[in-house]
């Protein structure tokens, strides 16, 4: 435990070129990855499975509603009490080759560092366990409102659950409670 701290206090660009930095396997695994993001796994899974909802480009029918289905898994594990997402083995055991996750944190990081620089601990108490549960509601009633197959209304919950998720990423409460 007294490990994550350091980790708690660092940006998640900044943890997520670390993962890269600290590991010289050629291949990592998705579980390895998840592992390594201790407490933060909810909120980059979120918003990994998020973007594709929030893109403003005309989607083919189904398209939100099979984005939907991790975000909901994710949000029940949540209100569960989960401290770290749940996947199954045969996605844990996948592996990414260490140059093209390099080359993917590369691209997103400036990016994550410019929204990060509006984000900070504020308002802490709202990412403790019980609110995490009250937060993974919120994100579960977002997700069926995705999964329903009714043009134009997936985009705002989409970046509710955006927003809510790159709160939970930098502890701010204030953020989070915006949505």
């Amino acid at each position: 435990m007294e490990n994550e701290k350091p980790q708690q206090r660092r940006n998640t660009s900044d943890l997520l070129q670390l993962v890269v930095v600290q590991n010289i396997n050629d291949k990592l695994s998705i579980g390895e990855i998840k592992n390594m993001l201790h407490e933060r796994g909810f909120g980059v899974l979120l918003v990994i499975a998020a973007i594709p909802i929030c893109l403003p480009i005309p989607a083919p029918p189904g398209f939100t509603t099979v984005f939907s289905l991790p975000l909901i898994i994710f949000s029940l594990q949540m209100i569960c009490g989960m401290r770290s997402p749940w996947l199954p083995r045969w996605l844990t055991g996948k592996k990414i080759s260490r140059k093209g996750l390099e080359k993917l944190v590369q691209k997103a990081a400036p990016w994550l560092r410019k929204i990060e620089s509006y984000l900070h601990p504020r308002i802490t108490y709202i990412s403790v366990p019980a609110w995490e549960r009250i937060i993974g509601i919120f994100v579960l009633i977002f997700s069926i409102t995705i999964a329903l197959p009714i043009p134009m209304i997936n985009f705002l919950p989409g970046w509710g659950v955006m927003i809510m998720s790159l709160g939970l990423l930098s502890k701010d409460g204030l953020v989070i409670s915006v949505v």
